[in-house]
């Protein structure tokens, strides 16, 4: 059974490493190198990071490998994003992050992140919403299997990039 615990203001810098380092790996080979690093500056910043770790609205969990490195991650937390027109804003959360790294992809790792989250925002939210690339067939199956439905379209800027997301919600 993986093990989840609340991330540290000590984890701030393995975090930020790891979560930079797992989204080139999934995502880079699409963007072009000024776009992704553009964007990788501004997306988990170690002071951003702290912020939300010390906000009782936001909620990060990691996930270590036996090597006691991180091996995933999950970012809960307040809404961040315009709605497509007709979904409820209110009494809602957002599943932010779900990050697992490559080696441990396939280990139960991400179900367990998904548990810890969904139980987090059941005690805060009536809806949970996430936006997952278009092209992630992948993620998109893993939260389907959650009982997330897609209800609409959200643009995704990387750099100078935009990509299509989706939105799925799931009704808690």
């Amino acid at each position: 059974m993986t093990k989840i615990t609340p991330a540290a203001d000590a984890d701030v810098g393995e975090l930020t490493l790891f979560a930079s380092q797992t989204f080139t790996h999934t995502f880079g080979h699409i963007y072009d190198p000024a776009d992704l690093s553009a964007f990788l500056a501004g997306w988990n910043p170690p002071e951003k990071l702290r912020a939300q770790i010390a906000d009782p609205a936001w909620a990060i969990a990691l996930a270590h490998g036996d090597d006691g490195a991180i091996a995933g991650f999950i970012k809960m937390g307040p809404l961040d994003f315009d709605l497509p027109e007709g979904q409820p804003g209110d009494d809602a959360a957002e599943l932010h992050q779900l990050y697992v790294g490559p080696a441990a992809q396939g280990t139960g790792i991400a179900a367990a992140l998904m548990d810890w989250g969904i139980a987090w925002a059941r005690e805060r939210a009536a809806i949970l919403y996430l936006s997952v690339f278009t092209e992630n067939a992948r993620a998109q199956a893993f939260y389907r299997r959650y009982g997330f439905v897609d209800v609409g379209r959200n643009a995704f800027r990387v750099g100078n990039h935009i990509d299509e997301d989706r939105f799925f919600r799931l009704d808690l």
